[in-house]
């Protein structure tokens, strides 16, 4: 499968249909590198251009940006929660139910009958967000939204979708975040027996 150009490279399980946006989008940061697309005006306004988010002709601020980012970790937490993660905080559902009171939601009925958001004449950043609230709408009521989980390493937290049969992959990759976790807690237990009375 080729993925498209905003697609980080290294995403090895990707998301089906337009799920694979919202994956893209949480994954624009990579917790173990240090890195953050969202934090640079340049990189930030490219990312969202070539991703469809932010129109052609638009440019997204420094506070856009940072809306972005909020937006972004509250959506990390939503699919933190597909893997019976904690209940979701006020905090972490506010930047998502402001982005919905700032939303104009508007419909257009392409030539196939197909109705869907219209992102307007400008193509601005609320716009483009507010497509991926119905992306994440659409894949709850299909059954993918489930298998769309963080990596459970704490330091990783990388989106990937679960494509196992029994639905309970928890790493973006075993042979790196799952062997860390797997070696950090085989040495806590060995040190917690070292460490018992006798």
């Amino acid at each position: 499968m080729t993925l498209p150009a905003w697609v980080q490279a290294i995403e090895d399980k990707p998301a089906p249909g337009s799920l694979l946006l919202v994956q893209a989008f949480v994954n624009t940061v990579e917790r173990s590198e240090r890195t953050d697309l969202l934090t640079e005006a340049e990189a930030g306004n490219e990312w969202l251009r070539q991703s469809g988010l932010l129109g052609p002709d638009a440019a997204a601020t420094a506070r856009d940006l940072r809306t972005a980012c909020e937006v972004r970790e509250s959506i990390r937490a939503l699919i933190a929660r597909n893997a019976h993660g904690p209940e979701l905080s006020p905090g972490e559902l506010a930047p998502l139910r402001a982005l919905t009171r700032a939303a104009r939601l508007r419909l257009a009925v392409d030539p196939a009958g197909s109705v869907g958001l219209d992102p307007g004449s400008g193509g601005t950043l609320t716009d483009g967000l507010v497509r991926l609230l119905l992306i994440i709408r659409d894949a709850q009521h299909d059954g993918t939204w489930h298998r769309l989980k963080t990596c459970a390493n704490d330091e990783c937290q990388w989106a990937f979708y679960d494509r196992s049969h029994s639905r309970r992959g928890i790493w973006c990759d075993m042979a790196a975040c799952g062997n860390i976790i797997k070696n950090r807690n085989l040495r806590a237990r060995r040190s917690a027996r070292t460490h018992q009375p006798t």
